[in-house]
């Protein structure tokens, strides 16, 4: 069972290559789409939980909780550097407060994304449905 990373410098290290490749890869995103002709506007990003680590007693469970942090607040950093506005909803929040800002009912809005799949190419579970409601949420903020 891994542990908590206690050395600074190591610790330093490893933050600077997480921040360093989220801000590389949202980079080649916004290149790649600007190329294409498209600016990204908004950003929705759909998260696990939103806790604050230092309230988890579990070392390895608060481990994975910072780990999470890191990333999501890399990635929210990387894409507002971009001037891309970015929110952040958890998993269980997600459709409820998507079906509130839309002013849907939440089977409502359920029944919307189900739809969407109909038509979708490739995968339309659980994650993308997540997706696009997320996007939906950005874009209506």
């Amino acid at each position: 069972m891994g542990k908590l990373e206690t050395n600074t410098a190591w610790l330093k290290s490893r933050l600077q290559v997480v921040r360093r490749a989220t801000k590389h890869s949202v980079a080649k995103i916004v290149s790649d789409h600007r190329r294409d002709g498209h600016k990204i506007r908004h950003a929705g990003l759909v998260v696990g939980s939103q806790i604050d680590p230092a309230l988890i007693a579990n070392p390895h469970i608060r481990a994975h909780a910072l780990e999470g942090q890191l990333f999501r607040t890399a990635l929210a950093d990387a894409l507002r550097a971009h001037q891309i506005q970015c929110v952040v909803l958890s998993e269980r929040e997600a459709l409820a407060k998507a079906a509130t800002l839309l002013k849907k009912s939440p089977g409502e809005l359920q029944r919307v994304i189900n739809e969407m799949g109909r038509t979708a190419r490739g995968p339309w579970r659980a994650e993308q449905k997540l997706a696009t409601i997320a996007a939906w949420f950005a874009l209506a903020s």
